[in-house]
C-alpha cells in the first residue's frame, strides 16, 4: 500500500525550485566537488546528525578521528563517530532499495553501541517529550511487515525520489523499527535514496540545517503524526533540501580558491586542454585569473605547458 500523503502546491513549488538548483549545480563543476569540499561536508553531516542525537563531539574532534588521530572524549560518543565515518566513507556498499542492506547498515552504524544492532526491535517503544509520551510506535510484532511494505513502496512506486525519500524518512521514524539509531538511520537512508537519482546529494549536509533548528524537525514529525500522513514532513524536508542546495551554490560563488580549482580540474583527468577549456569549467573567473591558475599549476608540476599565445596547450 502507498503510504498516505498529498501533493500540495507547496510541495510542487519546492520540487521545481530544487530541480532548477540541481540543474545549476550539475551544469557547474560542483557536480564533482573537490576532495576538500567532500571532506568538509562529510564532517558536517556526521557532526550534525549525531548532535541531534546528543553526541558531544565537535567538528574539530570528528576531523581528527577522520584523520585517524586520537582524541579525548566520551567513549560512546567516539564510537558513534567512528561507526558513522565508516558508513559515510563507504556509502557505495549500501543499496537504498534493499531491506537487507538497510539492516546491514544499522548493524555497522550501531556496532558495539546496542546489543541487537542490525535487528528490528522485539519490544514496544514510546517516544518521550519531557515527561509525556509524544508518540507510541506500532507494536513490535508489526515492524517486519510495515518495513517490508515501506521497501515495496520504495521499489515499486513511480513517485519521484525527492518525494519517496521524504516519505521513507517520515514513515521509518513513525515505525521506529530499532531500539536505538532510528533518527540517524532515517536521515542517512534519505540521503542514499536521493543519491540514486542525484549523486550530488552525497555532498549535501542537509542534517546541518536540521540540527540548527531541531524543534522544527520534531514539530514536522509531530504534525504529520497528528494528521495521519507525511504531507507536512515532506513540505518541511523539501524546504531543508532547497536551503542546503542554496548553501552549496553560495559556497561555489564565494569561497573556491586557486588551489580548490586546480585540485578539482586535475580530478577531471583531461589529458590535454587550453585556457578556454579551463574557463568553460570555471565560468565565474576572469581570463587573468585562469592564466594565474594555469601558471601555478605548471609551477606545481600538475601539468606541462606547450606552445605560445593562442597556440598554448596544457597536458596533465
Amino acid at each position: 500500500m502507498k503510504p498516505p500523503y498529498d501533493i500540495t502546491s507547496t510541495i510542487l513549488k519546492s520540487i521545481t525550485a530544487i530541480s532548477e538548483k540541481i540543474g545549476a549545480i550539475n551544469a557547474n563543476y560542483l557536480n564533482k566537488p573537490s576532495p576538500k569540499l567532500r571532506k568538509e561536508n562529510k564532517i558536517k553531516t556526521i557532526h550534525s546528525s549525531l548532535k541531534i542525537e546528543g553526541n558531544s563531539l565537535t567538528e574539530e574532534q570528528i576531523t581528527a578521528l577522520l584523520e585517524h588521530k586520537r582524541i579525548i572524549g566520551p567513549k560512546k560518543d567516539v564510537k558513534e563517530v567512528i561507526n558513522a565515518i565508516e558508513i559515510y566513507e563507504h556509502l557505495e556498499n549500501y543499496n537504498a532499495f534493499d531491506e537487507k542492506s538497510f539492516l546491514k547498515c544499522h548493524k555497522h552504524l550501531m556496532k558495539n553501541l546496542i546489543e541487537d544492532a542490525g535487528k528490528y526491535r522485539n519490544q514496544g517503544v514510546g517516544i518521550m517529550k519531557g515527561s509525556e509520551v509524544e508518540h507510541f510506535a506500532p507494536p513490535h510484532q508489526n515492524v517486519p511487515f510495515l518495513m517490508k511494505d515501506l521497501f515495496d513502496y520504495l521499489k515499486k512506486s513511480e513517485e519521484i525520489e525527492l518525494i519517496k525519500s521524504c516519505v521513507f524518512h517520515y514513515e521509518m521514524e513513525f515505525i521506529h523499527p530499532f531500539l536505538d539509531g532510528n533518527g540517524r538511520m532515517g536521515r542517512l537512508w534519505q540521503t542514499l535514496i536521493l543519491m540514486e537519482k542525484y549523486p550530488i546529494f552525497e555532498y549535501i549536509p542537509f542534517e546541518t540545517l536540521i540540527s540548527k533548528d531541531q524543534e522544527k524537525y520534531y514539530a514536522a514529525l509531530s504534525k504529520s503524526d497528528k494528521a495521519g500522513n507525511s504531507t507536512s514532513f515532506i513540505e518541511y524536508m523539501l524546504d531543508v533540501i532547497e536551503k542546503s542546495l542554496n548553501e552549496l551554490l553560495g559556497f561555489n560563488q564565494r569561497t573556491f580558491t586557486e588551489k580548490d580549482r586546480l585540485e578539482y580540474f586535475v580530478s577531471l583527468n583531461k589529458r590535454e586542454f587550453t585556457r578556454k577549456d579551463y574557463m568553460d569549467i570555471f565560468k565565474d573567473i576572469s581570463g587573468a585569473t585562469a592564466s594565474r591558475d594555469l601558471k601555478k599549476g605548471v609551477e606545481l608540476n600538475l601539468f606541462q605547458k606547450t606552445g605560445e599565445k593562442n597556440k598554448t596547450k596544457y597536458k596533465l
